[in-house]
């Protein structure tokens, strides 16, 4: 039977087919679900458009701006130089594009989810270690898996769960906006337990697992999906 039969689910943050974002889509229409799917303005829709389309014509498609009441988000010259040096502008949007977002969305969302469900976030390493380039979006990644935890503990009743995956670096239109990426896929690549990185798929399959039954008593926890990089001290 499959894992997901029956559930419902919108899918935020596809860019294109490298997005994570996609990955999850992917796994949880194999595992039954019926999806639909937003974009970030005119400039994504055509993407979008085209990968919604393979889950069927009738896939709903919607335009979704989270700054206005994902992909995660902080201007481009704040992933470089020094993290002293990010302007209060830069901070701002970051925490509102990747970090507020995720509680405007679960509030508007909870009222649908009548039943109980899932809400699963993506964030990243650069939370809670420095990782150079990274800068002010690790403080909002930071701030993101805060917020699930708060959001998890006012949604439990509800029987609403609230999780974030850890992705290990994946080649996605967000990751190639940080300076030397290419030497962070080597890095991990030598240095996680699993000596490589993980693959699309494995990050759908912790979706799948999220979105489960399988996880009913799972809620307000980040889930390292990184090879075991983030056990590792040197």
């Amino acid at each position: 039977m499959s894992l997901l039969a029956g559930k419902l689910g919108i899918v935020f943050g596809v860019a294109n087919k490298r997005s994570i974002a996609w990955a999850i889509a992917q796994a949880w229409h194999r595992e039954g679900a019926k999806l639909a799917f937003t974009y970030q303005g005119e400039r994504l829709k055509e993407n979008v458009e085209e990968l919604a389309g393979t889950f069927g014509a009738d896939t709903l498609l919607m335009e979704c701006d989270v700054t206005k009441d994902d992909v995660a988000f902080a201007p481009k010259d704040a992933l470089e130089g020094e993290f002293v040096n990010t302007s209060r502008e830069a901070f701002r949007v970051a925490h509102d594009v990747s970090a507020y977002s995720l509680v405007a969305l679960a509030r508007g969302a909870a009222p649908l989810m009548t039943e109980g469900g899932s809400i699963v976030a993506m964030t990243y390493y650069g939370s809670e270690k420095v990782v150079p380039h990274y800068n002010v979006m690790g403080v909002a990644k930071a701030s993101l898996e805060a917020s699930a935890r708060y959001l998890a503990y006012d949604l439990g009743p509800k029987k609403i769960r609230v999780n974030c995956i850890s992705a290990g670096p994946v080649n996605t239109l967000a990751a190639r906006g940080i300076a030397g990426f290419t030497e962070m896929l080597k890095h991990y690549e030598v240095h996680a337990p699993l000596k490589r990185n993980v693959l699309p798929d494995e990050l759908g399959a912790a979706g799948v697992f999220l979105a489960s039954d399988g996880a009913a008593a799972v809620t307000g926890q980040v889930i390292y999906v990184d090879c075991g990089y983030e056990i590792m001290g040197m």
